[in-house]
């Protein structure tokens, strides 16, 4: 009963009175007084019995307080001898940290070493009563190299310009573990996916290892759609997330308590960096995460109040031997983009049209961007890549074209010349003097066309004999050509007039009209 007197002195001090009072100046049964005081009967006995031996008699002296009183009934001597030391609740704070401790446990080992060890009951009791005494997010336990805590700080660096004298701001990035509240920060220009997503692997790289979840606020770049029970994560993010072998918990919209660590990390940040900066002039982005980085590594070496070491020598001997080891292919930022194709069989990728193969036309397909390649997605397969390269002039992949886009897509004149000469002497003299008239490459295209599609007609003989007549008379006409194999010389124009090629009309139909 000693020991719970010194947690409770004054209401136990004031049963005590009543138990003297009752017991002399009614004729109650100590089991009565046990009842109307709502304790026990033993408890009854014991402070009678304590009394007696004292002479300590009812009505208490004036002068005899409730200090007075316990003094003479419960001796500081016998106090100390009933009262068991308590361990050290610091050490016993970071093994709570480890995966899978319980106090049990840690009960039981700290009882093994010491035969005046205090019972399980009071030895977690105790523990309690000493983190209440901690700041809240200490209070929180958190598993060994388990989670790091993610978001930014709502102050803004300024960087200036100097050649043009114009003044940018810079997000200030933070991650802090949970275990051992080590710290990281760095400045970049925005929250966008691609600076977001640099900042998680500079992170890793700085932690030299990474923690099995990340805990993230539901900003843009992390989370597509917010939802207490089910987020969307970003499929970028989620990318990362399963090259680090690391799992995503957005924080739930409205619960800042569910990155509380994050929270106490930003306004550590605040304080011991960004408020310490706030007078100096930065000129490049570099420069200030230069000064970030000497700041920071001044926190994590600061020793902690209440807990033995600092921020650095927890994370190594807690956190780091927890965490997973980084892997040994470096990330690689991915986009994912969901688009429609275009009736023409384009996409659209930074300005810049790229073919898609034409079974897509219409279709919503996923792009799969990284710096330098365009991957396909459609229906979760991978249909086709190209490289991913800056301008604006359409890219034309000649596997995605049909037979009769692909030959326009890669004709030249030297192609058709050289089947001209397959063909017939004057048929190539014939159709180099129409190539060389021409302005454009669909002219020739369509010259060259009709050409063929009458060779396909009447024979390579036939067309040749009919382009030497033509030279002959100065003809230069496809017209001139059917002519002479319908109608024969009576058809021609008299020699040496030219004539108007009809493919130069500008109302000719397009590329595909011949074939």
């Amino acid at each position: 009963m000693a020991g719970h007197l010194m947690v409770n002195r004054r209401i136990d001090m004031r049963q005590i009175r009543q138990v003297l009072r009752l017991a002399h100046e009614t004729d109650l049964s100590q089991r009565a007084i046990a009842r109307s005081l709502r304790i026990s009967r033993d408890s009854v006995r014991d402070y009678l019995m304590r009394a007696a031996a004292l002479n300590v008699r009812w009505p208490l002296p004036d002068e005899m307080d409730d200090a007075t009183l316990e003094a003479r009934l419960f001796p500081t001597a016998a106090l100390q001898l009933i009262r068991k030391p308590d361990p050290d609740w610091s050490v016993i704070h970071g093994q709570l940290k480890g995966k899978g401790a319980t106090l049990k446990v840690l009960h039981e080992e700290y009882a093994q070493d010491n035969p005046h060890a205090l019972k399980l009951s009071q030895f977690c009791h105790r523990f309690r009563a000493w983190q209440k005494s901690l700041k809240r997010y200490l209070r929180q336990t958190h598993v060994a190299g388990e989670r790091v805590f993610v978001d930014y700080a709502g102050p803004t660096m300024e960087i200036v310009d100097v050649p043009t004298g114009t003044v940018r701001t810079a997000q200030i990035f933070v991650g802090v573990m949970g275990g051992s509240s080590y710290t990281y920060a760095e400045a970049h220009w925005s929250q966008k996916l691609p600076d977001w997503i640099a900042a998680h692997v500079r992170m890793f790289e700085f932690f030299g290892a990474v923690p099995h979840v990340i805990v993230c606020d539901n900003l843009k770049s992390a989370v597509t759609k917010a939802s207490r029970t089910e987020p969307e994560i970003n499929a970028t993010y989620q990318h990362l997330g399963e090259h680090y072998n690391c799992v995503i918990i957005p924080a739930r919209p409205r619960k800042p308590g569910d990155k509380a660590k994050a929270e106490g990390g930003v306004l550590l940040v605040e304080r011991w960096i960004l408020f310490r900066l706030r007078k100096r002039r930065f000129t490049s982005l570099g420069e200030l995460n230069e000064a970030i980085r000497q700041l920071l590594d001044d926190l994590n070496q600061r020793p902690f109040q209440k807990l033995p070491g600092s921020r650095r020598s927890t994370f190594e001997s807690l956190d780091l031997p927890a965490m997973n080891a980084l892997p040994l292919r470096p990330f690689e930022c991915v986009e994912f983009w969901r688009v429609r194709v275009g009736p023409d069989g384009f996409i659209n990728v930074d300005g810049r049209p790229y073919t898609v193969p034409r079974a897509l036309t219409r279709q919503v397909i996923e792009l799969r961007l990284t710096a330098n390649v365009i991957e396909l997605l459609h229906g979760g397969r991978r249909v086709g890549s190209m490289p991913r390269t800056p301008g604006t002039e359409p890219v034309v992949d000649p596997a995605h074209l049909t037979p009769t886009e692909r030959y326009f897509a890669t004709w030249t004149a030297d192609i058709e010349l050289k089947w001209a000469a397959a063909s017939g002497q004057s048929t190539h003299e014939f159709l180099a003097a129409r190539l060389a008239e021409c302005s454009h490459k669909e002219q020739g295209y369509r010259v060259a066309g009709a050409l063929k599609k009458i060779e396909r007609e009447v024979g390579s003989a036939r067309l040749d004999a009919a382009c030497k007549v033509a030279i002959s008379h100065g003809a230069r006409a496809i017209k001139n050509i059917r002519s002479i194999l319908t109608h024969g010389l009576d058809s021609l124009p008299p020699a040496g007039t030219v004539q108007e090629a009809a493919f130069e009309h500008p109302n000719i139909r397009g590329p595909g009209y011949y074939h």
